[in-house]
């Protein structure tokens, strides 16, 4: 295994900072449109840095003994304590990064220019105790040419490489034992793409080619279509949610595939696009962004209800990112806005029910890849970068208060986490 390096001093915090919050009335609440929607077909294309991002609430009860945190700069992967913020361990790592929940409590899947290496939090689970360990870059490496999204569901991860449409998935629990034995399939053509191990071993996978990419099909545990729907331009992003639902999103709106059959919701607008989708296992709607055509600062984010199959858009009054969408731990739709607060939306009336500020106001930068805020949750606790100041803050979603900020020793990018 590779060694990792310690930073030499550890972050200034600071605790129990609680700021303003904001409260919004039903009957003044931010205006939100739904819509029945029925299935239709058209044509489009999208490009972009759209994330699928997976959700804490999926695994992870609201009161945690214990949680590591993963976040990239350029250079390296920093590991703090979820609770104190102190940094663990630095591990330098060349070239720009991305991090993604493995899909057990304790490592994450690092996204370098190659391979799908994996990080081991230190975060060891025993039968009566945690033992917290010195964070390590471990030697499992998955070779991919052009290593992109990672999904976990089902008890399985899995891996797409865009470069060769190779897709690659093991049990999650096995990573403890090391580098475990992987199941493969390879697309018909290779893009940019995104694939969903199921609960009867079967797989949702997209289709598509380097020009352009349009829509789903779902094998059986044999690797054998059973159904497919070209009726998603520019698919992306995916979301799984309660009883076994599964969507992407579209140029025009979003697949749900659910009971065998897959059914398309389409956009209020021609061309509104949704590329993030975030779900809780709990939950039948999921969230998502967004955008009408060529805006590249969108105010409004999507409710996806994957059983009336509705599509409710919420009016937020301020723009936000692909790093802002995130789900909490009773399954509230939270957006970090670009005003600098996390903004909670009561996902049955489709309206913000209060603002909580974290941050000072931010711009979205255009190159994808730059540093912007990022919001993750892990049980009741939201963690929210700054690059502006290198710093991370930690929000209890409860009570609004901002429990901890630390200064970091690098500017952050990209954040997932692991909690037990």
């Amino acid at each position: 295994m590779n060694t990792n390096h310690d930073t030499a001093s550890s972050p200034k915090t600071a605790h129990n900072r609680r700021p303003r919050r904001t409260h919004v009335a039903a009957g003044a609440a931010l205006a939100a449109s739904a819509m029945l929607l029925t299935a239709c077909t058209s044509e489009a294309t999208a490009t972009g840095p759209e994330t699928a991002t997976p959700s804490a609430s999926e695994a992870h009860s609201h009161d945690l003994q214990a949680s590591r945190l993963a976040i990239t700069y350029d250079g390296g992967v920093l590991v703090l304590d979820g609770d104190s913020l102190e940094v663990v361990s630095d591990i330098p790592l060349a070239g720009f990064n991305r991090v993604n929940p493995a899909g057990d409590d304790r490592h994450v899947i690092v996204s370098t220019s190659d391979a799908f290496r994996v990080l081991d939090t230190g975060l060891v689970t025993h039968d009566d105790h945690i033992h917290e360990e010195t964070p390590v870059l471990t030697e499992i490496t998955f070779s991919a040419d052009r290593p992109g999204h990672v999904v976990t569901h089902a008890g399985r991860t899995v891996l797409f490489s865009d470069g060769s449409g190779l897709v690659e998935s093991f049990a999650s629990e096995e990573l403890a034992n090391g580098k475990p034995p992987t199941e493969q399939y390879t697309t018909a053509q290779p893009h940019h793409g995104v694939a969903v191990e199921l609960e009867d071993g079967g797989m949702l996978v997209t289709l598509g080619g380097e020009d352009e990419r349009s829509g789903v099909a779902v094998l059986n545990d044999a690797r054998e279509e059973v159904t497919r729907s070209e009726e998603c331009p520019g698919v992306h992003g995916e979301a799984t949610a309660k009883n076994e639902a599964v969507a992407v999103g579209c140029e025009n709106g979003a697949l749900i595939y659910t009971n065998g059959a897959i059914t398309k919701v389409s956009s209020p607008d021609a061309a509104g696009r949704i590329g993030t989708l975030v779900g809780a296992s709990d939950q039948a709607v999921l969230l998502g962004d967004y955008k009408v055509g060529d805006n590249k600062t969108p105010e409004q984010v999507s409710l996806l209800d994957t059983a009336s199959k509705q599509l409710n858009i919420v009016d937020l009054g301020t723009s936000y990112s692909f790093r802002s969408l995130a789900r909490g731990p009773r399954g509230e739709a939270l957006v970090l806005g670009t005003d600098g607060a996390i903004h909670v939306i009561d996902q049955t009336s489709g309206t913000v029910s209060e603002s909580i500020p974290v941050v000072d106001a931010w711009t979205e930068p255009t190159e994808w890849k730059d540093p912007r805020p990022a919001l993750f949750v892990l049980g009741g606790i939201a963690y929210v970068t700054d690059p502006a100041t290198q710093s991370i803050h930690a929000v209890d979603l409860e009570s609004g208060d901002i429990q901890t900020t630390a200064e970091l020793p690098h500017v952050p990018n990209e954040l997932t986490g692991v909690g037990v």
